[in-house]
């Protein structure tokens, strides 16, 4: 049954459970800690990575870019097994386990095994990513469209409110050492990222236990794991076709496969940006990016009331021409209060624009499909590889350039095509009426 509210508080908790992966690995202790300790024997940014010398900061890049580009390959494949064989969970709980066992193992994160760590990193990104795609195909599955917006707005909600507490007891761990026995300042960031871990894995639990293996299942019948993987690239086949005989869903992937390379390089690359860039230190970036979290919040419910009122693509056009407002004040951007102010910013579109796109494309997909997974593989995949070229893409003209500001230039112009892009889909607030085919 649809709209269940204990299912949907417990699909909410699973951002609870993996959003301390994106704030406390991707966003900030982690890249201050890689900044401040993937360093050479001189002390110098340029390192030896199997054999060859890059900058830690381009390697950071290039990794988050290998390890989405790795998800892309993966996704589809695991999806249509999955909605063939009836075990959406099942995948979703070996990635979940995969990306959080290798937050655990980042404990072991010093100048000596710098190479182990950037492999860690690598897999947990590709944990964290591979067990979304499950996650965001529930939605369609366990509520109606009129919700998709509200209850995509409480799930980033959720995150955002987890991953500040998590990140509040790090953050006084590593600048209070004293009330935890006199701890190092690089322990306590090695002890936090052992406790994104722990977090992540029980807090799982609850939705594990409570969501619904899947509703469809061709394969319970049983057989080999080998006809498991033949009838998924069938079933993947299927919705391929469905998804290209859908107008308004292929111009929606490719508006948010431009936008989204802005809007998640962003993301990643912040941190690193502020720390090179503006010379900011680690305390100044982790209250940084606490403040853009709690922005966060009220910015996704704040959009989901503007798609209620005007309609999903209006409300994206208005957030892309805010991030192209951001880029363009990036470039110009010399001091930490500055930065303050456009971390703000950051916060109040950041939630609005991932839940929007998200809620977006659930009303896009056929009603009563079985095949959710499938059909959130192809989301998936769009998003994974727009990251992989916007990350390539920056820490490629930096490494070119030597400057971070004319990458941000780059990421400009992909939010201008975005957005040019996003005007060829109607703006309104029940999509499904007016699907359309070629």
């Amino acid at each position: 049954m649809k709209n269940n509210p204990r299912t949907l508080s417990a699909w909410c908790m699973y951002d609870w459970a993996n959003s301390v992966h994106s704030l406390v690995i991707v966003s900030s202790i982690f890249p201050v800690y890689f900044s401040s300790t993937a360093l050479n024997e001189a002390g110098g940014p340029v390192i030896d990575f199997l054999g060859y010398p890059i900058k830690n900061s381009v390697l950071f890049s290039y990794t988050v870019s290998a390890a989405f580009l790795l998800t892309a390959l993966l996704s589809p494949i695991c999806t249509a097994i999955a909605d063939y064989s009836g075990r959406k969970k099942i995948f979703m709980q070996l990635f979940c386990y995969l990306g959080a066992i290798s937050c655990s193992l980042l404990y072991f994160f010093t100048r000596e095994t710098t190479t182990f760590a950037i492999f860690c990193f690598g897999l947990s990104l590709v944990g964290w990513a591979g067990s979304i795609v499950f996650y965001n195909s529930y939605l369609p599955d366990i509520a109606t469209e009129d919700q998709f917006d509200r209850v995509s707005a409480r799930g980033y909600t959720m995150g955002y409110i987890g991953s500040v507490a998590l990140m509040i007891f790090n953050l006084v761990m590593i600048m209070k050492p004293e009330w935890f026995g006199g701890i190092s300042a690089g322990l306590a960031s090695r002890i936090s990222f052992l406790t994104v871990g722990l977090w992540w894995i029980g807090f799982a639990q609850i939705p594990f236990r409570v969501l619904p293996n899947t509703g469809f299942s061709k394969g319970s019948s049983g057989g080999a794991p080998s006809n498991y993987l033949l009838n998924g690239f069938k079933e993947l086949q299927k919705v391929f076709v469905q998804v290209k005989s859908q107008l308004l869903i292929k111009r929606f992937l490719l508006s948010f496969f431009v936008y989204n390379m802005g809007v998640q390089t962003v993301m990643y690359i912040a941190t690193i940006f502020a720390s090179d860039e503006l010379k900011m230190t680690g305390s100044s970036l982790i209250v940084t990016i606490l403040l853009i979290q709690l922005v966060a919040i009220p910015g996704a419910y704040g959009f989901a009331r503007l798609s209620e009122r005007f309609g999903n693509t209006y409300a994206l056009m208005v957030a892309v021409s805010i991030w192209i407002g951001i880029c363009t004040a990036a470039y110009f951007v010399q001091n930490q209060n500055q930065f303050f102010i456009l971390a703000a910013v950051v916060g109040l579109v950041m939630g609005g624009i991932q839940s929007l796109s998200r809620s977006t494309y659930s009303k896009l997909i056929p009603e009563e499909t079985p095949d959710t997974a499938s059909f959130f593989s192809f989301y998936d995949v769009t998003e994974k590889v727009s990251i992989v070229l916007g990350t390539a893409v920056y820490g490629f003209i930096e490494q070119i350039t030597g400057s971070m500001r004319n990458s941000v230039l780059a990421l400009l112009v992909l939010f201008i095509i975005g957005l040019v892009l996003l005007t060829r889909i109607p703006s309104q607030k029940i999509y499904r009426v007016r699907l359309q085919t070629e």
